[in-house]
């Protein structure tokens, strides 16, 4: 940008007549015009540091919904395992028989299973599987025969995974 060196001034003489004159005016406007640079560098900085901290704050707004939509889609899963282990329970005690009751017994465990499934929930077998900590829960150590040690003899209450993830750890009896 150019320094302006010369004005024209336009001033009422004493005649009544207008006289134009030159005033020299050397970098009169220079420091004017570094400040106001500096000052437009600065706004600029700061709308730009708005920006990205509003970008932040909506990234983290929206990691934190699905967090807690997660943990609340957890907690109702959870729920639903309780309802699982007891249909689970109550089929031990119909066994094969075929009559109208149990069918529907029957049905409904699928459809229920169906819904879990859908839900990214799957469960896991652990009888027979070394012991594993992070997936179970060690309830009683049972005395082997012959039996290799730190093998999961029966489960008292089944595990569950959810997209690959523990949801509930396995109730186990270990052999010792």
């Amino acid at each position: 940008m150019q320094s302006v060196e010369h004005i024209k001034e336009t001033r009422l003489a004493e005649e009544g007549l207008y006289e134009v004159t030159e005033v020299e005016r050397q970098d009169s406007l220079q420091p004017e015009v570094i400040r106001l640079k500096e000052e437009l560098a600065s706004e600029r900085e700061h709308g730009v540091r708005l920006l990205a901290e509003f970008d932040n704050y909506r990234r983290r707004t929206r990691q934190e919904h699905a967090r807690a939509e997660q943990n609340g889609k957890r907690e109702v899963l959870l729920g639903m395992l309780d309802v699982m282990d007891d249909f689970d329970r109550a089929m031990l005690h119909v066994g094969e028989v075929s009559d109208p009751v149990a069918d529907g017994l029957r049905l409904i465990r699928q459809r229920f299973s169906d819904v879990l499934q859908s839900n990214g929930v799957k469960p896991f077998d652990s009888e027979g599987k070394p012991f594993d900590p992070t997936v179970h829960e060690a309830m009683t150590v049972i005395d082997s025969d012959g039996e290799e040690s730190g093998t999961v003899y029966t489960e008292h209450r089944r595990g569950y995974l959810i997209n690959g993830e523990l949801l509930r750890p396995a109730r186990v009896a270990v052999l010792k």
